[in-house]
């Protein structure tokens, strides 16, 4: 094999596959990434079994081939290289790279030993924009659950029905839900690994349609030059629509900025081990936020608009913030059911956005 690249384009397109490498893989050719020329075009793959990340980059191709090359070195050669053209030559694995005055010579592996990824029979397929998916992705994915002994709220639910599709997560404690318009027919529910949108996101531009296919037991995102495949997770999701309720006795709306900034202040305070606890006391349009260790105590006031009974409620303050981080508007509303209830959380005068967040539970004396 030997080809000419462009050598910000290469490790631009290396650092987009090695998103696909898991540090915790068995197989040492997991490690590599799959190099191969393709129509013309250089091909990169690159999985860890559950995700796969393939891209394709324009290149000059002398002679055609494919080998595997260990991902962390390839990455670091390229990346150190100048910006000029990079001549890759490839004879029985021995891997030869010059780039102007530099030249390395490292050992690759045959691209027989990559295992064979399974063909995918396509069956749903949808466009989205990219913006919106991505927004979708930062609403939502942050109240997946990292505990791996509950496999499935890892992932985040999409249910699409009636032409409008859910993007949903919940760890135990809180839930975020996210509605966007989907142009497809069929109702789906499927649960996609968190991992998978976490790197989609990073690797995703605002730019252009994205194109979504599922099939039995798997999801490809179609970007155009990169294409990432993943296993969808098994079992049953939570019925979530059971959980948001739509009574309520409280209901608060408040500047967004104002309370997150007095949270993050009054959780300064708030010990980990105590389930960074703040209390809120909130009556005659002031919510009182209150918090203290053995450090000592902080008191936070911010003014709202009240309906309703007064409450006194304590929460988990990273996930309180967390939620209100991912609204975009000014304005937010909170909806209380007593002080032992999930509080609601919603942007003002948008309905496609719901986050939901259980209370801690204390003694009235406590407050």
């Amino acid at each position: 094999m030997r080809i000419q690249v462009d050598q910000n384009s290469l490790s631009n397109h290396i650092s987009v596959v090695q998103k696909g490498i898991s540090n915790r893989t068995t197989l040492q050719i997991l490690d590599g990434i799959l190099l191969e020329t393709v129509n013309n075009k250089l091909k990169l793959t690159a999985t860890d079994l559950e995700i796969r990340i393939e891209t394709y980059l324009d290149c000059d191709i002398i002679e055609e081939g494919a080998v595997v090359v260990d991902s962390k070195i390839f990455g670091n050669i390229i990346k150190k290289l100048p910006n000029a053209p990079v001549n890759i030559n490839i004879e029985e694995n021995n891997i030869n790279i010059t780039c102007e005055s530099s030249e390395f010579n490292i050992l690759g592996n045959p691209a027989s030993e990559y295992p064979e990824l399974p063909t995918i029979i396509n069956q749903n397929s949808f466009e989205i924009p990219k913006d919106l998916f991505k927004s979708a992705i930062r609403q939502t994915v942050f109240a997946t659950t990292q505990d791996e002994t509950r496999p499935i709220l890892t992932g985040v639910l999409l249910e699409v029905s009636n032409g409008i599709g859910s993007f949903v997560a919940l760890d135990g404690y809180r839930l975020a839900l996210r509605s966007i318009p989907i142009n497809l027919k069929e109702d789906i529910k499927i649960v996609i690994p968190g991992r998978v949108l976490g790197e989609l996101n990073k690797i995703l531009d605002d730019k252009d349609e994205l194109t979504i296919t599922t099939a039995p037991g798997h999801i490809i995102f179609d970007m155009g030059d990169t294409v990432v495949s993943s296993r969808l997770l098994e079992g049953q999701f939570l019925n979530y629509k059971d959980i948001i309720r739509k009574e309520h006795k409280t209901n608060l709306r408040v500047d967004r900025k104002k309370f997150q900034d007095s949270l993050e202040r009054a959780s300064l305070l708030a010990k980990e081990e105590k389930a960074n606890l703040v209390k809120l006391n909130i009556a005659n349009n002031e919510i009182n936020i209150k918090s203290n260790s053995e450090i000592g105590n902080v008191n936070e006031q911010i003014s709202s608009a009240q309906e309703g009974e007064d409450i006194n409620i304590a929460f988990n303050s990273k996930y309180v913030i967390d939620g209100i981080k991912a609204i975009d508007s000014e304005e937010i509303e909170l909806f209380f059911m007593g002080s032992l209830n999930p509080c609601i959380i919603n942007p003002v005068e948008d309905e496609n956005y719901t986050y939901l967040v259980l209370p801690v539970r204390l003694a009235q004396e406590d407050y």
